[in-house]
């Protein structure tokens, strides 16, 4: 048996941090496996359904690294298809025509609910003679479901659950309009696609009983189940956008990278010992649905900036400059000159191991590639008294002779500041407020190594001049 699995979300919105960590699973479960994943969109819901959501989810798929087999699968392309086997099954007596109005189902709705009772159609058309259906009411059709015994599922995630058959109605299958209904259409689709395992979220577990009587009803096999429990807030409260619940989409703006999404949303309800950390290859090596937890995950941004940090350690250089320059150029307004990209490339390994993220490495390295004459931030400016820019005078017309590498630089100021009679904090912080506008950056002789002998030299100028 070649295992297949499926990610088959509706396009009515973005790919949300849920449906991702559920994609992921899918691909991880096949991957391990040597198996086949596959893609479905799920857009059956025609006035919800969007082209630009269908783009959004195959675009963070593709940015998330997670690259299905085959072709994309659209549900609503099928739906013909998916009608011909409700009618199969009419014609075999495992469904049947139901007359009901719309009206007369939500007066079934309204005693159910007066009488304290589980809504669910009571079968008046079940064993009816179609022979008395009122005239000009088109039917719907709906199964003939298991009215005794039991249902059960064997969940790799939930365990064994049994319901009652007396508790699944008889549900509907095909719409009165000739449109297959959502439970339908899955379980048509699963089978002809081959899926071995179904692996999705908490809220469908319902969906597996009355998706298990299809099923039997056609003398298909069941696929495996796996149900993944929802994804809380760090305060275990139900997802919102300010837990995180989020399209991918955003946090690659926010300046996540996808290797760290991934490693976070493996490590958000699945565990491999006490391992935090988690390549993409040991992922594929150790992934099983024996992993994944029963209860909620709790989604907490602290931890997967710690995550993101750790890949942005790892990057390589020029990749981050990459990244970094785009972010860079849209804020400036121009295109970076070779130059710039190159002072970039030669601060990375400075600058990387303090952001957590892309956005923040881009407001770190903002001062490497800014124009003259350096705006200082308020704290930054108070260093610049009368008395530091004489200093920061005096360095320049010494400094610029110096060898220009870190060790040398240091060298030089540390003799400057021992010639002037006065602390290397005098001259430090001030030149680094003229250098970088700020009182945080990599060390400061670093930093006039990459800027270069004649950028640093005019910062310096301009910053003595400064009134």
């Amino acid at each position: 048996m070649t295992v297949t699995v499926r990610f088959a979300p509706s396009p009515t919105g973005f790919l949300h941090i849920g449906g991702a960590r559920t994609a992921l699973f899918n691909w991880l479960f096949a991957r391990h496996h040597n198996g086949i994943f596959r893609l479905r969109i799920e857009d059956t819901d025609r006035e919800r359904s969007t082209r630009a959501a269908e783009e959004a989810i195959i675009d963070g798929l593709k940015w998330l690294g997670i690259e299905w087999d085959g072709d994309v699968v659209y549900q609503f392309s099928r739906a013909t298809h998916h009608a011909e086997i409700a009618r199969q099954l009419l014609g075999a007596g495992r469904a049947y025509r139901c007359y009901c109005t719309p009206e007369e189902l939500e007066a079934m709705r309204a005693r159910a609910l007066a009488e304290k009772r589980s809504v669910r159609y009571d079968g008046t058309w079940r064993d009816r003679d179609p022979s008395e259906a009122p005239p000009g009411v088109a039917p719907a059709i709906r199964l003939r479901a298991e009215q005794s015994g039991a249902t059960t599922i064997n969940d790799h995630v939930l365990g064994t659950v049994t319901v009652g058959n007396e508790e699944l109605d008889d549900l509907i299958i095909l719409r009165s309009d000739g449109t297959p209904t959502y439970n339908f259409s899955v379980v048509v689709d699963d089978h002809d696609m081959d899926i071995t395992h179904v692996i999705r979220g908490n809220e469908h577990f319902r969906n597996a009983f009355r998706q298990t009587q299809i099923y039997r009803a056609l003398g298909w096999k069941e696929p495996e189940w796996a149900h993944i429990p929802l994804i809380h807030g760090s305060d275990g409260a139900k997802m919102s956008k300010r837990h995180g619940a989020l399209g991918i989409d955003e946090y690659r703006k926010m300046g996540y990278l996808p290797e760290a999404i991934r490693n976070y949303l493996l490590r958000l309800g699945w565990s491999h010992g006490d391992d935090e950390i988690i390549s993409t290859d040991q992922a594929i090596a150790w992934f099983d649905l024996g992993g994944i937890h029963k209860a909620p995950a709790q989604f907490d941004f602290a931890k997967l900036d710690s995550v993101n940090a750790h890949y942005i350690r790892e990057a390589d250089d020029a990749r981050l400059v990459g990244l970094v320059v785009d972010l860079l150029e849209a804020e400036f307004g121009h295109k970076l000159s070779d130059g710039d990209r190159d002072r970039l490339r030669r601060a990375m390994p400075g600058l990387k191991p303090r952001a957590k993220t892309i956005v923040e490495l881009a407001e770190k390295a903002h001062f490497y590639v800014a124009r003259r004459p350096i705006q200082p931030a308020a704290d930054a400016a108070r260093q610049l008294t009368a008395e530091a820019r004489a200093l920061l005078g005096a360095l320049s017309a010494e400094i610029g002779a110096a060898d220009w590498q870190t060790t040398a630089l240091e060298a030089r100021v540390r003799d400057f500041v021992e010639a002037k009679g006065v602390k290397l904090g005098a001259v430090a912080q001030p030149l680094r407020a003229a250098l970088t506008g700020s009182l945080a950056s990599p060390g400061i002789f670093e930093v006039m190594e990459v800027l270069g002998r004649d950028e640093t030299v005019g910062r310096i100028e301009d910053a003595a001049e400064s009134r």
